[in-house]
């Protein structure tokens, strides 16, 4: 299996090729040169070994291809289960029980294992520099914590993440350096790509990438849907649809290519928060980025998803096959509030803000008599978003027991400007 870029003006690259790199030297992300055909599959009995099975085809002949399962062994130590919420059919699968409290965890993890045995033997230090928009960062400082080799970059915009994720992504030190910069995740995000597309930096400061532009990142994300769909076949004979928040599209992209390979996933619906940028253009209209807004569900923050790119190339770039897939609608920050504030009352059920707004938007489908199983996919753990969730049930949160760890120490970020020469003159530090 080689991988392509997706802007087809870059050479192909093997596997181990691609993670180290983390974009395509044409700024483009890379992509399977050849789509795994959709197959039969079935359940392996663990989250590890439905991973391995998931990812053998990418996999195969590569360097890493024989320390595959060690890999989906060592990342994918904690579980991601799949829970009935208290509307008859409806599922929430829970992908913050990681290190961090967010689904990015399983990304990461695997991420860093992968590129820990590829830096094995080399002489010069790989720097990874990460723009994120609230829990990415923290996600890829924890895994590459300390890591020999490995130097980690973390942009996050200055007053834009919660208070907790802001202390996460300050909290580590040593390898890990945390800038907060004065502008939006879309500043951080572009910040990061022209670095990674800077041939003259590359050469004095060996770089890749850790967000979902990553393909080591992105990849072993399908683990916890073919996990997820394949144990709840097995459970009830059905197929498991999904309602997937989104913001720089890479979780859901993940969904998208795991359905794409046969996997026993229905329908995907994904829900924005007020960044439409991706609901106008499923409504009909052009892909325009924009300037994104701040929101209560930060993360999906998100004015230019990169991994638009990969949706399109997975459809062949035909928008009207795009569009007649999925459904993809904005929930706004009131609508947020009272899904939190009225599943709590009714329920007892606790949503950080980025699954709330699937959850608003499976309640509108079911509202318009959709049937079937739906999960929706629940990215972080309510309790790293206190100062939202907590006045609207009128009590605390109990805090995961690693998170209460990582917040117990002290942190600290740098100020940096939104401006490309800021982010490359802290890489050449020291160089």
């Amino acid at each position: 299996m080689n991988f392509v870029s997706t802007r087809h003006a870059a050479p192909s690259a093997t596997l181990s090729q691609a993670i180290a790199a983390g974009l395509a030297p044409d700024g483009g992300l890379y992509v399977p040169a050849q789509r795994p055909p959709p197959h039969a599959w079935q359940a392996q009995g663990s989250l590890a070994r439905d991973a391995a099975a998931v990812l053998a085809p990418f996999f195969d002949g590569d360097a890493l291809a024989p320390q595959l399962a060690a890999l989906c062994e060592q990342a994918f130590d904690f579980p991601a289960p799949l829970h009935a919420l208290s509307t008859p059919g409806d599922h929430v699968l829970e992908l913050f029980h990681g290190p961090t409290a967010a689904f990015k965890d399983f990304g990461a993890r695997f991420l860093a294992a992968s590129l820990a045995r590829l830096q094995q033997g080399q002489v010069r230090e790989l720097t990874i520099v990460v723009a994120t928009s609230g829990d990415t960062g923290a996600a890829v400082a924890a895994a590459f914590h300390r890591q020999p080799g490995i130097r980690v970059v973390v942009l996050y915009p200055d007053g834009r993440v919660s208070p907790r994720q802001a202390h996460q992504l300050g909290c580590f030190g040593d390898n890990i350096q945390a800038l907060r910069v004065a502008g939006s995740f879309d500043d951080c995000q572009a910040m990061v790509k022209q670095a990674l597309g800077d041939r003259e930096l590359q050469a004095r400061v060996p770089l890749s990438s850790a967000n979902s532009i990553s393909l080591g990142r992105w990849l072993p994300q399908m683990s916890y849907y073919a996990h997820a769909a394949l144990s709840h076949q097995a459970a009830t004979g059905n197929v498991l649809n999904l309602v997937v928040p989104t913001g720089n599209l890479g979780n859901a992209m993940a969904a998208v290519l795991a359905r794409a390979m046969g996997l026993p996933l229905g329908r995907i619906a994904l829900a924005t928060n007020a960044n439409d940028v991706l609901p106008r253009f499923f409504h009909g209209g052009d892909y325009q980025p924009v300037a994104s807004v701040a929101t209560l569900a930060n993360a999906m923050d998100v004015g230019a998803p990169s991994n638009f790119e990969r949706l399109r190339w997975l459809y062949a770039a035909d928008d009207a096959a795009l569009r007649a897939a999925f459904r993809v609608e904005a929930v706004d920050d009131a609508a947020i509030r009272e899904v939190i504030t009225r599943r709590h009352a009714q329920a007892g059920e606790v949503f950080c803000p980025h699954t709330a707004t699937a959850v608003a938007l499976l309640e509108t489908m079911r509202a318009e008599g959709v049937q079937g199983d739906w999960a929706v996919a629940a990215t972080a753990h309510p309790a790293k978003f206190d100062s939202v969730v907590e006045p609207l049930i009128g009590r605390s949160l109990a805090v995961p027991a690693a998170l209460a760890e990582l917040l117990q120490r002290p942190a600290h970020a740098e100020p940096c400007a939104p401006a490309y020469a800021a982010l490359r003159a802290v890489l050449l530090q020291g160089r």
